[in-house]
């Protein structure tokens, strides 16, 4: 804990009133949480990238945003960093009674079954009359792909689910209709781009649970194909180059070619 320790007084010096740094001292906990979010995707770009020799860095840059906020937090007198550690420590131990509460321990699957099961119980709250619904505590700011993910799984936990994989399937196609039939629509007035934006997104929704049905991470799947499409186009750009050409240059017919070309290649 003394690394800790001297972590947390670095922040406690970062935002001391007199001798601080004036811009740590001006921030709050809005300000701060992009950052947050930031240092999170870069642990998880250097956990894909496996640059285990980055990771330890991108680590430290994450839980230091932790420290940051604790500090915050102990400031206005709410929480402390040990607050923070006592919390988490607290909930591992309750959510794992397969390890510390001698609960049969039963496989990987039970096991996440098990944990949902305690977190639905955690996010009861006693002494409201208003039901608490499946899909509490599935957070807004998440990333779109990943909060639709959470919240088909969360719906599914209560029944409300496709059977099966050609369930999901066939939500995709009947999705997919509805945009068609407003893309060819010559009927286009002030909400046409309104009910164009929500039509798409009922695909995508669709499209997230068909990965989820099939046992994939939307986030992940997507994530890599943006890394795919940019490893192509970059060998793109680098054929044309070794040609004397430049891709606004070259003709759509040139360019699907060489797409074409390079996909083979793979």
């Amino acid at each position: 804990m003394g690394s800790i320790k001297k972590l947390v007084e670095i922040m406690a010096t970062l935002r001391d009133p007199e001798n601080g740094c004036p811009w740590d001292l001006e921030q709050d906990f809005a300000s701060i949480a992009p950052y947050t979010i930031e240092e999170a995707y870069e642990v998880a770009d250097a956990i894909d990238r496996k640059a285990m020799d980055e990771l330890r860095g991108e680590l430290g840059d994450l839980l230091f945003q932790v420290v940051f906020h604790a500090q915050m937090a102990a400031e206005v007198g709410q929480f402390t960093f040990d607050d923070v550690v006592e919390e988490i420590s607290t909930k591992m131990v309750r959510r794992h009674p397969h390890v510390f509460a001698g609960e049969a321990r039963g496989d990987a699957a039970s096991q996440l079954s098990r944990w949902e099961d305690i977190k639905a119980a955690e996010r009861q709250q006693p002494n409201q009359d208003a039901v608490a619904s499946a899909l509490s505590g599935v957070a807004k700011a998440l990333p779109a792909l990943m909060r639709a993910q959470k919240l088909g799984s969360r719906a599914a936990r209560v029944g409300f689910d496709w059977p099966d994989v050609a369930g999901v399937r066939a939500k995709v196609d009947e999705e997919l209709q509805e945009l068609d039939e407003l893309l060819t629509t010559s009927d286009v007035d002030a909400s046409h781009q309104q009910r164009l934006a929500e039509e798409l997104g009922d695909l995508m929704f669709s499209v997230v649970q068909l990965a989820r049905h099939l046992g994939l991470d939307s986030e992940q799947v997507l994530r890599d194909a943006g890394n795919k499409f940019e490893r192509r186009f970059k060998s793109l750009e680098a054929r044309l180059a070794g040609n004397g050409d430049t891709a606004p240059d070259a003709t759509p017919a040139q360019l699907e070619t060489l797409w074409a070309s390079i996909k083979r290649d793979e």
